[in-house]
């Protein structure tokens, strides 16, 4: 048993109950045994957390951790102009670089709060090994709850799309070894650590055909549908000339709206793409600062949540937004919905629940995650919050959002820590470092 204690608590649940002074305890079984106010009486391990506050983990509903490798280029680029750049590099991609920059991408997730995260890796070279067992057996090493998806690229340049021909695979040959991932690494149970996820790249990137069979395939198999859609003005204009309507209807028209299906960004929608979204249950991975480096635009996300979409948090590849931190993206969502739409458009809580409820509603994890209730997975996090950069801020949920990133304390994943007072518990970020160096600098020799 685990008990925290003497802290501030959110626990995220449908009521928005929160302790100022309360306690939590964590099972033998990794499970949520108790939460409430004062201390508790449990024999069992004992962290104090005074002047720090409980919340759920968050939850990281979109990233591309090979992208750890390739920081701080392209960085005055839109979107397609960056992919163009770096398109060719990520063509040299191999499973030790991949690993490495996994490694060093969910490290730093986890000391960022996050205890869950999904990533779309869609880059397969053929002469690369496996990349997706190397991630995998990073988010391992870690000790993070991983949701990888197996994505694809089968429409090259010289047929219409946008990556150049040496990136793409077959549409067929992409089906199966979407299905073979899904049957190697997939975990059905509440508990599991592993979930695999079916994600053709994008409408510029992916034939009809392979998005439409891509969709019957996860169906066949129970999983859930992953894909970027409506980012950017440019993939607007490319879904009308190409298909004759917008994103939001293409991707109805073959099969990828539905409470199985979420969706990285959705920036550019409007009232009647929204209203579907929301009507079929279609979940929206928002990652403001990723759409605010690229110059993407502002997504409408008071309009999605009060049309019941589910949405979610996600930092995007780290060669897109090198920050990476995800507990600084409660505050970047929570400034960008009041850029456009003020003052009331996002409140501290609502960011917090995005971040945690919203993403395990994209994952579809909702269940067993994002929220401290009884019998729920122990995956939590302990922030310090009574340093200099916080103190003075009495609300401890405002203090987290709006304040400076806060170090974490603890997190545990399944009552299992992987971070403690600021440190990774499995892994040493010097090494993890060192490791990311090679990769990238092997990398970028090789292009």
């Amino acid at each position: 048993m685990i008990i925290i204690e003497n802290a501030a608590i959110a626990t995220v649940d449908g009521e928005g109950t929160e302790y100022t002074d309360g306690h939590v305890v964590v099972g033998d079984d990794g499970r949520i045994a108790a939460v409430g106010t004062g201390r508790s009486d449990v024999p069992g391990q004992r962290f104090d957390g005074s002047g720090c506050l409980v919340t759920p983990g968050l939850v990281n509903t979109h990233h591309h951790l090979y992208q750890w490798a390739t920081r701080g280029l392209a960085l005055d680029e839109t979107l397609f102009g960056w992919l163009t750049t770096l398109y060719p590099i990520w063509g040299r991609l191999d499973a030790e670089i991949v690993g490495a920059a996994a490694g060093a991408g969910l490290g730093w997730l986890a000391l960022s709060g996050c205890t869950t995260s999904m990533d779309h890796h869609y880059v397969f070279p053929r002469d690369g090994g496996d990349v997706l067992a190397a991630e995998i057996e990073a988010a391992r090493r870690i000790g993070l709850r991983f949701h990888p998806t197996r994505g694809s690229m089968d429409l090259s340049r010289k047929d219409g799309g946008l990556p150049p021909d040496h990136v793409v695979e077959e549409t067929d040959e992409a089906l199966a070894a979407t299905e073979a991932a899904i049957d190697r690494w997939h975990d059905p149970s509440p508990d599991a650590m592993l979930q695999i996820a079916v994600a053709p790249c994008s409408p510029f990137s992916v034939t009809t055909r392979l998005m439409e069979e891509a969709a019957v395939l996860a169906r066949r198999k129970g999983v859930r549908l992953h894909t970027h859609l409506a980012e950017t003005d440019d993939e607007e204009e490319f879904c009308r000339k190409q298909f004759g309507c917008t994103p939001v209807e293409y991707a109805e028209r073959v099969g990828w709206l539905g409470d199985d299906v979420w969706l990285a960004h959705g920036v550019h929608l409007d009232d009647s793409a929204i209203a579907r979204l929301g009507a079929t249950g279609t979940g929206v991975a928002h990652c403001p600062s990723s759409n605010a480096r690229l110059g993407a635009g502002v997504a409408r996300v008071r309009e999605l949540l009060d049309h019941g979409v589910p949405v979610g948090l996600g930092v995007d590849g780290s060669a897109s937004q090198e920050v990476s931190h995800l507990g600084a993206e409660l505050r970047q969502a929570l400034y960008t919905a009041r850029l456009r739409g003020g003052p009331k458009a996002m409140d501290a809580r609502a960011a917090l629940r995005l971040g945690t409820i919203g993403g395990a509603r994209c994952l579809g994890r909702q269940d067993d995650l994002g929220s401290l209730e009884v019998g729920k997975l122990a995956d939590l996090v302990l922030w310090r919050l009574d340093g200099l950069g916080h103190d003075g801020i009495d609300d401890k949920v405002a203090a987290l959002v709006f304040g400076p990133p806060a170090r974490v304390e603890l997190a545990l994943v399944g009552g299992r820590p992987v971070v403690e007072r600021g440190e990774l518990v499995h892994a040493d970020a010097d090494v993890l470092t060192a490791e990311a160096r090679r990769a990238h600098r092997r990398l970028m020799q090789a292009t």
